[in-house]
């Protein structure tokens, strides 16, 4: 279908355990609710969004060098990610999927900022892109 936003979903919602932010997609509860009924420019800002929060977040704590690298591990170990993410987001998927199996994160093209093996980058990473995506739902209900 022409014009098709894919949902940003990577399927661990974690609100349905009871989170009003997604642990998975920083989206909150609502916004998972009503993302089928949002027009497609609408999509395609929250996904612009959600990416731009990755990215701020993860940059904080390491830097991509190889592009190039990331992709390829992504497209090995056959972590999904879409053709316009950022890199640095895509890293983040990485971190998500693979922490417990990288042990040299420069093989995948990422340098950390802290001497932080995968598993505590991503714990970092996981817990403030936790409190970021609930910032980021106060800042969208008070604007409703």
């Amino acid at each position: 279908m022409s014009g098709r936003v894919v949902s940003p979903c990577i399927g661990v919602c974690s609100t349905t355990v009871g989170d009003r932010v997604c642990r998975g997609c920083q989206r909150y509860d609502d916004e998972i609710r009503d993302w089928p009924a949002l027009e497609t420019s609408q999509r395609q800002a929250r996904m612009v969004a959600l990416d731009a929060l990755r990215v701020e977040v993860a940059a904080r704590h390491l830097r991509v060098v190889d592009a190039a690298a990331l992709q390829a591990q992504l497209d090995r170990h056959r972590i999904r990610y879409r053709e316009d993410q950022p890199a640095m987001s895509r890293a983040v998927e990485l971190l998500r999927v693979g922490r417990g199996r990288i042990r040299e994160l420069s093989r995948y093209g990422l340098v950390p900022h802290a001497d932080l093996d995968a598993e505590a980058l991503h714990r970092r990473l996981a817990d403030e892109l936790g409190r970021a995506g609930e910032a980021r739902r106060q800042c969208l209900v008070s604007v409703t």
